[in-house]
Parts: C-alpha cells; structure tokens; sequence
C-alpha cells in the first residue's frame, strides 16, 4: 500500500479484528481514522448482494464531484472490470479476504488520474448489510483534481490480502516496516561531537604551549617576543624556573 490512508485503515482494522478474520461494524468508530476519513469508504450490499455505497469521504466525492451514498460500486468501472469486481466483493463477503487496488481514473477528456483502492471485510450476521471498510485516494493530485469529475475507473493491479491473521503473518509485509535502529556499543556515548576544520596537526599556525596539568593549542608566534611567551607560560607550568 502506497497511500498513507491506506496505510492507516489498514492498521486500525488489523488491530480490530485481532484474532478473528475481520472486525465487525461495531468495533469500528470513524472518530478513530478522522485524518483518513476523507479518502475511506464504506461499503453495504443491497437486496441483491450488489455493494453500494453507503458512505464516501469528502475527498472521494471530490474524485467524482458528487455524493456517492447509493451508488452502485460496479457501475464506476468500465464495462470489461465491472464482473472482476462483483466477483471481488463476493470473495471480500464469503472468504473475508481483503484486497488492495490500482487504479486508473479517467475524465470524460482522456486526462487520467492514479489511484489506490483498499477494501477490507467486515463481520456481519443476520440481516446486517454493511460489508466492507475501505479507501479510495489518488496517489497524485493533478490540476484538474475535484474541477472535472472521473467517469470511469480501470483496473490496473490487484492484490488479495488474507485469507486469515496467519496469512497477514507469514505473508510479505503490505507496507513496509521500519528499518530497526543500529544497536550502538554500551562502551561509548551515543553521540560524539567534533570540532570543525582541520586536525591541528596539519595547522602550521598553531603550536602547543605548556600549562599547568598539560598543554594547549595557541597562535603561533615569531621572534623573541614568541620566546619570552612561551617561557612565560613554561614557568607559570612549573616546569622552568
């Protein structure tokens, strides 16, 4: 998954559902995915198992700049993907398996947008209809973006997620994880700093000048005037009289 809605559903059902092959319409609350919620979907199925919409975020209406609510699913897509996706709600229903979709969307002028869709299945029994929680997002924002709706989506690529919580866990990762920090050795601090330029052994304009307790790093001076500074410090050092 590309989208960072995509990303974020994903984890919320994953942690929903726990164990179970998915979460129910009860365990979901939008207030928990508010920053996704414009790009996620929630879809139901009618009297003859044909999903519809039965909410749309803001920024998924703007993809078709209108109220989705009601709308068949299917009918978004052109005629030759329209039955890979009733079969595709069928295996989300029975088998509560998710998917995750690219997509092209295209206006009425040719111009095209890609897209992302996720659906992923919710529990249901008895006469519930709602059936599945997902994202639809453009993975791009081109000018013309919400000024002109999409009429029709194409199937670009098609992922199953699932069969169950073992198959997300053995199976590769949707997005990918975060690489583990480097473990630094306990002998040493964590961070160092250092000095800028160059080391002082290259810098024919400094010498080392006695101190009490060691040396330091002065100018370097010339004449006798830089001989009686550095007897000067030499005594104070204690290591002349």
């Amino acid at each position: 998954m590309k989208h960072r809605s995509s990303q974020a559903v994903y984890a919320y059902w994953n942690e929903k559902r726990g164990t179970r092959p998915a979460p129910e319409r009860g365990d979901i609350d939008p207030a928990d995915i508010r920053r996704a919620l414009g790009d996620t979907v929630m879809l139901a199925a009618d009297f003859v198992e044909r999903w519809r919409f039965r909410l749309a975020g803001t920024r998924v209406c703007a993809l078709f700049t209108r109220e989705l609510k009601g709308e068949g699913l299917t009918a978004l897509w052109r005629e030759e993907d329209q039955n890979k996706i009733e079969t595709l709600a069928v295996t989300l229903t029975h088998e509560q398996v998710g998917a995750v979709m690219g997509l092209t969307g295209v206006a009425a002028d040719g111009a095209t947008v890609d897209l992302e869709m996720l659906l992923l299945p919710l529990a249901h029994a008895g006469h519930a209809r709602i059936r599945a929680l997902g994202v639809l997002a453009p993975l791009s924002l081109p000018f013309w973006l919400g000024s002109k709706p999409v009429t029709e989506l194409r199937l670009t690529a098609l992922r199953h997620i699932g069969p169950g919580p073992e198959a997300f866990a053995s199976g590769p990762a949707l997005a990918p994880a975060q690489t583990p920090a480097t473990t630094l050795p306990t002998d040493r601090p964590a961070l160092a700093l250092h000095g800028g330029g160059r080391p002082h052994h290259l810098r024919p304009d400094l010498e080392r000048v006695p101190v009490r307790g060691g040396d330091r790093l002065e100018r370097r001076h010339h004449g006798a005037g830089a001989h009686r500074r550095r007897h000067r410090h030499a005594r104070r050092a204690g290591l002349v009289r």
